[in-house]
């Protein structure tokens, strides 16, 4: 199994409104999109932020533009006007989730087959 982080295969933005965060991912080349949908599951966004102890974390397909949006509940310790934190917004939560390191498996590669003579 290989190891690569998230940033490799795709890029995102972070917003915010209250104590809630979104997180969209999209993907660089959509040929991606089946093997991120694979390993991107909310446990895994969970764990990444589990030092924040989100609430809940709901993810949101978006096929056609071959990315992702992510809710993170209870991740803003209160919210712009609450929190005492440098990043009340949850700019910066976007580059967490980019450096994550993501075990992806091998791609298969089909043998090459000759020509019938």
């Amino acid at each position: 199994m290989a190891e690569t982080t998230l940033r490799s295969l795709a890029h995102a933005r972070s917003g915010d409104k209250g104590n809630r965060a979104n997180i969209a991912v999209i993907c660089r080349d959509p040929a991606d999109y089946e093997r991120l949908r694979q390993v991107l599951t909310e446990a895994f966004v969970a764990g990444v932020f589990a030092a924040r102890q989100p609430t809940r974390v709901v993810r949101y397909e978006l096929p056609r533009l071959a990315a992702f949006n992510f809710v993170l509940d209870g991740v803003l310790e209160g919210g712009v006007n609450a929190s005492l934190g440098l990043d009340g917004h949850g700019k910066s939560l976007s580059f967490q989730l980019l450096s994550a390191p993501l075990p992806l498996a091998e791609p298969t590669v089909e043998p090459i087959r000759s020509s019938p003579e």
